[in-house]
C-alpha cells in the first residue's frame, strides 16, 4: 500500500529537566493547557495537515502515553489501511533493546516504513507546543528539489546552546549544522522537524547502523554526514509560535503564554483545533464569592476562592478565601481554605492544606508540588 509520505513521531523522551513532572511518565504524556497532553499538539498537527500514516515511537515509561494514544481515535487515525501505529523498541534477533538515538529509532522501524513505500519521510518530535501545517513544509521541500528540509525558528541568543543551529546561505541552503554549540554563529534553530527523501535517508541509516563510533542521532551524525557529502539541505523558516517545554521554566512560561491577549497561538482556534480525549467531567461550578482574572478554567472545577493568571486543569477545587496566582494546577488538585499559592505547579491529585502559603520568587524557578515534597516545602 503505497503512500507518498509517512510520518514518524518520536515520543520516547525522558524529559529529565522537567524533574517531578516526568518522574513516572514520558515527556510527551505530561499534561498541558488545561485538558491536553503535550503530544496532542503534534498529533493534531498531523490530523489538520491530513497526514494520516503516523508511527509513534515510544520508549521511556510508556504506559500512560500508550493509554492516552490508544488507537488514535481522537485524531481520526483509527483506520484500517494506515492510521496510527505505536512502535515500541525491539530487535529482530534478541527480542528487545532501547533505541540508541533518534536515527536508530527510525532504523529499527525501516520495515514499517517500507510497508508503505513512501517517497518522503517526515520525522517529528512529540514534545513541542505549536501549530504547523506540514503540507507547506512538504511543498517547499518539493519546490527546492531538496534531499532534506529542516523546519527552523529564531530563538533567543542566550538559548542557542540548547538547540541544533543551522548556518545557511541567503536562499536558506544549509552549509553547516551545529549541534548545541557553546558559541553559535546565528540563532536559527532546528525545531526537530525533518522531511527526507526516503530512499536517500535509508542508505544513510543503514550505513550509520554499522558505525560503532556513531551516536546514531540525526543532529550529531546523519545531518552532518549529509552536509559533508554535499546533499541538498534547506531550512524552512517557521514564523509562528513554537515552544520547547523541556524545562520547568519553559513549561510554566508556555502556560502563561496561553493567557496573553495577542499571542499568535490560541487553544480557541477553530481553524486549527487541538484534539484529545474527553474526560466527560461535569460543567465548572463558580461560587458567588469567586474572583477570576485572566485564567483558564476547565470542566469539573469548583471554585470558591480567587484565581489570577492561572491554568486549572479538570476537576480542580479551590476552597473559600484561597488565592492562586500565576500557577498551574493539574487534574484533581484540591486547595484548602485561606491557602495562598504563587508561581507554583501542582501535580495531579495533590491536596494543599488550609492556610498553606507557598510563593516562588520571580527570579527563581517555579515550585513543583507533589504529595512527596509538599510537607517539606510548606
Amino acid at each position: 500500500m503505497k503512500k507518498e509520505c509517512v510520518t514518524m513521531l518520536l515520543a520516547g523522551g525522558v524529559g529529565k529537566r522537567l524533574g517531578l513532572l516526568t518522574q513516572n511518565i514520558a515527556k510527551p504524556a505530561v499534561p498541558f493547557g488545561g485538558r491536553y497532553r503535550i503530544i496532542d499538539f503534534t498529533l493534531s498537527n498531523c490530523l489538520n495537515s491530513r497526514m494520516y500514516t503516523v508511527g509513534v515511537l515510544t520508549q521511556y515509561s510508556p504506559l500512560e502515553l500508550h493509554k492516552h494514544i490508544g488507537v488514535g481515535k481522537p485524531w481520526d487515525m483509527d483506520r484500517m489501511e494506515d492510521g496510527l501505529t505505536i512502535l515500541s523498541p525491539f530487535t529482530v534477533n534478541d527480542g528487545g533493546s532501547w533505541y540508541l538515538g533518534t536515527a536508530d529509532a527510525i532504523t529499527k522501524n525501516i520495515n514499517y516504513i517500507e510497508g508503505y513505500d513512501p517517497e518522503y519521510l517526515i520525522v517529528l518530535s512529540g514534545d513541542h507546543i505549536y501549530h504547523m501545517d506540514y503540507t507547506k513544509l512538504l511543498q517547499q521541500h518539493k519546490e527546492k528539489g531538496a534531499d532534506v528540509t529542516i523546519s527552523a525558528i529564531e530563538v533567543p541568543w542566550e538559548e542557542t546552546s540548547r538547540f541544533g543551529i543551522l548556518n545557511t546561505t541567503d536562499d536558506l541552503k544549509i552549509y553547516q549544522f551545529e549541534e548545541k554549540p557553546m558559541k553559535a554563529k546565528n540563532n536559527l534553530a532546528s525545531m526537530g522537524i525533518y522531511i527526507f527523501n526516503w530512499k536517500i535517508l535509508k542508505d544513510y541509516l543503514e550505513d550509520d547502523a554499522t558505525n560503532n563510533n556513531s551516536n546514531h542521532d540525526f543532529g550529531q551524525d546523519i545531518l552532518p554526514a549529509m552536509i559533508e557529502n554535499n546533499l541538498s539541505l534547506y531550512a524552512y523558516r517557521f514564523e509562528g509560535y513554537w515552544k520547547d517545554v523541556g524545562t520547568i521554566n519553559s513549561y510554566w512560561e508556555a502556560h502563561m503564554d496561553l493567557l496573553e491577549d495577542h499571542l499568535p497561538f490560541s487553544l480557541n482556534n477553530d481553524e486549527w483545533r487541538i484534539y484529545s480525549h474527553d474526560s466527560n467531567f461535569s460543567p465548572q461550578l463558580i461560587d458567588k464569592n469567586t474572583s477570576i482574572h485572566h485564567s483558564l478554567v476547565n470542566n469539573g472545577c469548583v471554585i470558591s476562592g480567587t484565581i489570577d493568571h492561572t491554568v486549572l486543569f479538570e476537576n480542580v477545587e479551590i476552597k473559600k478565601d484561597a488565592i492562586v496566582k500565576e500557577s498551574i494546577l493539574l487534574p484533581g488538585v484540591r486547595v484548602g481554605e485561606n491557602a495562598f499559592l504563587q508561581r507554583v505547579i501542582v501535580q495531579e491529585n495533590v491536596t494543599i492544606p488550609a492556610n498553606t502559603r507557598i510563593i516562588a520568587n520571580s527570579d527563581s524557578e517555579p515550585v513543583v508540588l507533589s504529595n512527596e515534597n509538599l510537607e517539606s516545602i510548606s
